[in-house]
């Protein structure tokens, strides 16, 4: 049989002679037919002439010049030869540019979808920034708007000694006979919404309004004047540094006033009879613009005081009434930050003296006492006080006082 040949190219695809693999399956196809063996140029000896050692174990075929071959056997020898190699020629040719077409559509295909995915995002991105854009609209931080608080403070005076007793007594010959105790007797109204602001905010604003109330004009604490933190927190920011001054250096100018804010007693003079202080009032809701809300408040508060000595018998307590007006302010940030601002505070408290200062702490007349001044002092319309600063005083009607036992 003829020695092994390379293909004309070298191996396929690049396998080296004599490794399996992708090379060796071009050559399956090859079909060794006679007339292929009988065109070989050498011809392996038989055993018998192997079995001389010098005997080479082929030879050359006497014939391989072809001599005394049939002609057409030759002819189809090469023929089969020639057209065995080009099949394969071809079969690579067409494989490796098969090959090339898939890489190439792939890559591009590849390169068509990664463009795509970049275009929609960058048009997903665009879109969402006009969006936010035109519903969020950029606005600038406004500036603070919160007015300072105006405060008016009146000192009811009795027309005679102030009576005295048990507390429970005291409030069941008195107006406040009616009244609920702490915080049940500030009641909110029904919250409906306006043409601004949902059922919500209303609520919102309210419950606000109430919760300063209650801090304000019922916490021991603050009535005490051991802390004024809980209403302050209730504040907006812009109005904490006439709070501050009001607390810490009241003064009668009607804007520096501790009364404004909250209900404090002298320490130093009274203290609570009973801790359920009773209440009654209303809170009124109006859109003031349409971005504010206004409540106003009116409430009447009745305090059951004693004398500040702890030795005071249990029949020397007196009630001591306050009555607030309140004008709150909320815009959409107070809403949210669940804080008010106070526009307008109208106090009038009585029993007192009309002589007494009305800026800081309050001192009420107790149980037995008269008051110094009977009448209002004379004011002066050319004086150079402001007219917010005068001592405010009224008498206090005898009504309003609990009755004889």
């Amino acid at each position: 049989m003829a020695g092994s040949v390379d293909p004309p190219d070298g191996t396929p695809d690049g396998t080296p002679e004599g490794f399996p693999g992708r090379g060796e399956d071009e050559y399956r196809p090859v079909v060794f037919d006679e007339s292929f063996v009988r065109a070989a140029r050498l011809q392996e000896r038989s055993a018998r002439e192997r079995m001389d050692d010098d005997a080479p174990a082929v030879r050359s075929r006497p014939d391989a010049d072809h001599d005394g071959l049939d002609p057409a056997l030759d002819r189809d020898a090469e023929y089969e030869y020639a057209y065995d190699l080009d099949r394969r020629h071809h079969w690579r040719t067409t494989r490796r540019r098969v090959r090339g077409r898939r890489r190439g559509h792939g890559h591009t295909a590849g390169t068509r979808v990664g463009a795509l995915i970049l275009v929609l995002l960058v048009a997903t991105v665009f879109a969402a920034a006009i969006h936010l854009g035109s519903r969020y609209p950029y606005q600038p931080s406004p500036d603070p708007s919160a007015e300072p608080l105006r405060t008016t403070l009146v000192a009811l005076t009795p027309t005679g000694p102030v009576p005295g007793g048990r507390p429970g007594d005291l409030y069941a010959r008195s107006p406040a006979a009616q009244y609920r105790p702490g915080a049940a007797g500030v009641a909110l109204p029904p919250a409906r919404r306006t043409a601004h602001f949902s059922e919500g905010q209303v609520m919102t604003a309210l419950t606000t309004a109430k919760d300063f109330l209650v801090r304000s004009s019922l916490d021991p604490d603050v009535l005490a004047g051991t802390t004024a933190r809980p209403v302050r927190l209730l504040l907006d920011p812009d109005q904490h540094p006439q709070f501050d001054r009001s607390v810490d250096s009241p003064a009668a100018d009607g804007s520096h006033a501790t009364g404004g804010w909250l209900v404090r007693f002298d320490p130093a003079r009274v203290a609570l009879a009973d801790p359920g202080v009773r209440v009654r009032g209303t809170l009124r809701v109006t859109e003031a613009s349409v971005d504010t809300l206004e409540i106003t408040s009116d409430h009447t508060f009745a305090y059951a005081l004693r004398p500040a000595d702890p030795g005071t018998g249990p029949d020397g307590a007196s009630l001591f009434t306050v009555r607030r007006e309140l004008r709150f302010r909320f815009d959409r940030d107070d809403l949210r930050m669940h804080r008010a601002e106070l526009v307008t505070s109208h106090l009038q408290a009585g029993p007192m003296d009309c002589s007494a200062d009305l800026s800081g702490a309050l001192r009420p007349l107790l149980a037995g006492r008269r008051p110094t001044t009977a009448v209002p002092p004379a004011t002066d319309p050319y004086a150079p006080t402001p007219v917010a600063a005068t001592r405010l005083c009224a008498a206090l009607s005898p009504d309003s006082q609990p009755s004889p036992p």
